[in-house]
């Protein structure tokens, strides 16, 4: 099994040097991340393309393998190919005809090659010669050159012959950690997460921080949007989880605040706490999800004074972006269902907050507030690894029922669908649900309550946290099922 990996067309233009060191760290990304799918995988790079090679034993990965290189930052698309060595033109279309001649059937096709090298032909004597055996000894329904129903595409290199089986697009940008890092504030809706993953499309580590406002079920929430934003494009470098506590800096902003302030001011709050941080961690720039007019802090005026509290770089990556463009783009990264069932703690909402803010006035209100309290937040900070954010779950869930085997309960399988069915919980003679984590707390009531059910998750970390969470909301019919490692079948 063959993938060959095409360069984002922005890495090709950069100087030789750049060049290298950008192929050089996505070769590296690819190589961390499929070796957790499989060590056999092997990871080459020339001058124009990474090839990725398979031994036919984990033909069965082929769906996870395109996983990872459909959401690897720098890829601009990839190839699954029949690689041949390289022979005469009637060679060529021998090879061609083994791999498509039954795909072509009442189709209508045409032939493309690409060539490198000194050969005896041109690329288009091999699309004529091709193009013309396919069409008489197959049950094509004719070559038509534009807009055909299937485009055959071959790369001759050298020596070798590529027939290209499926082209799939990447994700475009540059590699992860070819970039500067930043520290991106999520509050798990629509626009910081966005905001978030466009940073990470970019090739730049990003650092997650949240304000927690009150409430371990909205941190819950975030941590598992960012965690999930950082394993599908970002996992082959580790980042941190930030979460500072806010709710004693929102109880003084209320009582000592003027209302039309208190949004510009906890903006202010939050900037000047994610400039400490970013200190801390050595990192030179912030990251919002702000847009312009958006909402009441969002104009220019008041993040102009908002952005006054620090020296920091903020980056704003919506900031001209429509609501609905946002939406989209959340729909298109999987983190859609995570915002609009997101759980939601408003602190500080304004009667009537202002739009154009007043430095002046900005700044005697703020001498009412006890800097302490925000000093005292910095420091109450809890600071995890991402691949270790759920982690504590393990010590607070000890009533948690946990089997390896599901006996007569009902397993619910409480992954993303991405992940779900890419890598689908097959069990012989078990019921099992699909239901997404996001959608569980809202759907688990109207569960037949007569059976048992047992959550799971590749991890196990989550299913427990979950479960634990339900136990709290008083339901006994729920537990984790934890299978041995290798019980899982796909």
């Amino acid at each position: 099994m063959h993938f060959v990996v095409k360069f984002f067309p922005e890495i090709t233009i950069k100087s030789n040097p750049v060049r290298k060191r950008m192929s050089r760290q996505l070769k590296d990304n690819l190589s961390t991340l499929l070796k957790r799918v499989d060590d056999r995988i092997k990871v080459h790079k020339d001058w124009e393309k990474i090839d990725v090679i398979a031994p036919n034993a984990v033909a069965h990965l082929a769906d996870r393998i395109e996983e990872v290189l459909a959401h690897t930052p720098g890829i601009a698309n990839f190839s699954r190919v029949r690689q041949f060595p390289l022979g005469e033109l009637q060679d060529i279309y021998e090879k061609t005809r083994e791999v498509w001649g039954q795909r072509l059937a009442g189709k209508t096709f045409c032939v493309r090659a690409k060539r490198t090298g000194n050969h005896d032909f041109k690329s288009l004597d091999v699309e004529q010669y091709v193009g013309g055996g396919l069409n008489q000894h197959t049950d094509a329904a004719g070559v038509k050159l534009k807009n055909p129903d299937i485009t055959v595409k071959l790369e001759i290199r050298h020596d070798k012959l590529n027939v290209i089986e499926e082209q799939h697009p990447g994700l475009g940008g540059f590699p992860m950690g070819t970039q500067d890092p930043v520290l991106s504030l999520v509050s798990g809706g629509f626009d910081s997460t966005v905001a978030s993953y466009l940073t990470m499309k970019r090739g730049i580590r990003t650092h997650f921080l949240f304000f927690n406002l009150g409430g371990r079920e909205h941190e819950l929430g975030v941590k598992e949007v960012a965690y999930y934003l950082w394993n599908r494009y970002g996992a082959s470098h580790r980042v941190k989880f930030i979460s500072v506590p806010f709710d004693e800096v929102v109880a003084e902003i209320l009582e000592q605040v003027d209302d039309s302030q208190m949004g510009v001011i906890l903006k202010r709050m939050m900037l000047r706490a994610a400039t400490a941080v970013a200190n801390e961690l050595e990192v030179d720039a912030v990251v919002t999800g702000e847009a312009i007019a958006q909402v009441s802090s969002q104009t220019l005026r008041n993040l102009s004074i908002i952005d006054s509290v620090t020296d920091t770089l903020v980056l704003r990556p919506l900031i001209t972006s429509d609501k609905s463009d946002i939406i989209n783009t959340a729909r298109a990264i999987g983190t859609e269902e995570f915002a609009a069932n997101m759980p939601e703690y408003c602190g500080v909402i304004s009667v009537k907050p202002t739009t154009r803010a007043k430095p002046e006035k900005i700044e005697k209100e703020e001498t009412r507030f006890d800097f302490a309290i925000l000093d005292r937040a910095v420091r109450n900070r809890t600071l995890q690894n991402i691949d270790e954010v759920m982690a504590d779950v393990e010590g607070e869930t000890p009533d948690v029922e946990v089997l390896a085997e599901p006996g007569d309960a009902v397993v619910i399988d409480i992954r993303h669908p991405t992940e779900e069915e890419v890598n689908p919980l097959e069990l012989k003679g078990t019921e099992v649900e699909a239901i997404p984590f996001y959608r569980l707390n809202n759907t688990f009531g109207g569960l037949d309550k007569s059976k048992h059910y047992l959550l799971y998750c590749a991890g196990g970390v989550m299913s427990r946290l979950h479960a634990s969470h339900l136990l709290d909301e008083g339901y006994r019919n729920v537990g984790v099922y934890r299978p041995e490692k290798g019980d899982q079948k796909k």
